[in-house]
């Protein structure tokens, strides 16, 4: 595995890839890598002849009150586990690196439709801060294909949208959530988690399934499902961000003709915010 911290060398070496005929795969990460990380490398290398990965904890996207400084920087570990599979590049840049005109000074990519719900409503300014950060990757590698998980239900599709918007030419790949054995969506934030507070924190994902079944077998009732959800929620002890039904293509409320619905759930343990989602079509 070769690694750049530099945007000059990685594009310097990515040109010679492509000279070759090589296709690109790039995921973009935050570092921290768990297995759910290294799926979406292994789907980058079904779909691409070279994947790049890169490592950068954005300081654009966190709030005020979040945990920039504390995010888990794990960088031997990362790398280990990337070689583990072969990844063929790692991008990790100084922050000057990406903004080399400071933060207060950069341009943004702000993407208007479906960021101030949901995560951005509880997050005013984090969808800016991904957007942004995302077209400047998106710039300096050039991949032909990108991988993000579904997990970040609402990330995916904003994404999604400023590339259609911006007419990036990045195909965008959807992986599959990454579970643990008990249904817990798997998260750099997971290591937050108290050991009191593991054991339950499966209500989320058993609430978003519960729901979902429910709108199989008919129900068409959402706000009393979500009414009923949170309590479940609020019942095991921790404290709801939302729970929501919605339009899987467009993020509004779900109307009773909808075909293509998403569940989504997002709720607080002592020091982590859970998110999780689950998607049906009727």
């Amino acid at each position: 595995m070769q690694v750049f911290h530099h945007v000059a060398s990685l594009r310097e070496a990515l040109a010679e890839a492509r000279s070759n005929g090589k296709t690109i795969g790039f995921v973009p990460t935050m570092g921290n890598l768990h297995d759910a990380h290294i799926e979406l490398v292994k789907l980058a290398q079904q779909h691409c002849d070279l994947v790049v990965v890169s490592i950068f904890v954005n300081r654009l996207q966190f709030g005020l009150n979040e945990d920039w400084d504390k995010y888990p920087r794990t960088m031997e570990q990362d790398m280990a586990r990337l070689r583990a599979v072969e990844c063929d590049f790692l991008f990790h840049p100084e922050e000057s690196e990406i903004y080399p005109n400071g933060m207060d000074q950069q341009t943004r990519v702000v993407c208007p439709a479906m960021t101030d719900v949901l995560c951005g409503a509880s997050r005013p300014g984090h969808f800016e801060g991904v957007t942004t950060v995302v077209a400047k990757l998106f710039n300096i590698v050039q991949p032909h294909r990108a991988v993000f998980g579904i997990k970040d239900f609402q990330q995916l599709a904003v994404i999604r949208r400023m590339t259609e918007d911006l007419c990036i030419p990045v195909e965008i790949i959807a992986a599959p959530v990454h579970r643990e054995s008990d249904g817990l969506a798997m998260s750099s934030r997971n290591s937050y988690i108290t050991a009191e507070e593991r054991p339950k924190v499966a209500v989320l994902n058993r609430s978003l399934n519960w729901v979902r079944e429910s709108i199989e077998q008919g129900r068409r009732d959402f706000a009393e499902l979500e009414a009923e959800a949170k309590k479940r929620i609020e019942d095991s002890g921790f404290q709801l961000d939302y729970f929501s039904i919605r339009n899987s293509r467009n993020l509004e409320p779900a109307a009773h003709d909808d075909r293509e619905i998403t569940v989504l759930g997002a709720m607080y343990t002592s020091a982590a915010r859970l998110i999780d989602n689950v998607s049906l079509e009727l």
